[in-house]
């Protein structure tokens, strides 16, 4: 009662689970991978990593690159993807398959 006095919703764990599941085993639409091709090799590697969360100073040391160039990777694919910071990256690296979640 206090939960939906707060406005909040309360869903039971079960059906948690249950949407979870169902988001993650949906298959995806072909326009949100395809949304990636606009992306070259290095900057989709870069955006994996960032998925994977990590620094720019860590995708830096994976791929071999400074910093620096990371940064750009990283910039680069966020201004062409259209995302407005690294959080929403992440999402589409999910909705698009190029990373995906631990156990699928």
């Amino acid at each position: 009662m206090r939960v939906a006095a707060r406005g909040d919703a309360l869903l039971a764990p079960s059906i948690t689970r249950k949407l979870i599941h169902r988001y993650v085993t949906q298959p995806l639409s072909p326009a949100t991978g395809a949304v990636l091709t606009e992306l070259t090799s290095r900057e989709r590697e870069a955006v994996a990593l960032v998925a994977q969360g990590l620094s720019n100073e860590q995708i830096a040391d994976r791929m071999s690159i400074s910093p620096m160039t990371a940064k750009t990777h990283v910039n680069r694919a966020m201004a062409k993807l259209h995302t407005r910071d690294r959080a929403q990256l992440v999402v589409l690296a999910y909705e698009s398959g190029l990373v995906v979640p631990y156990g699928r």
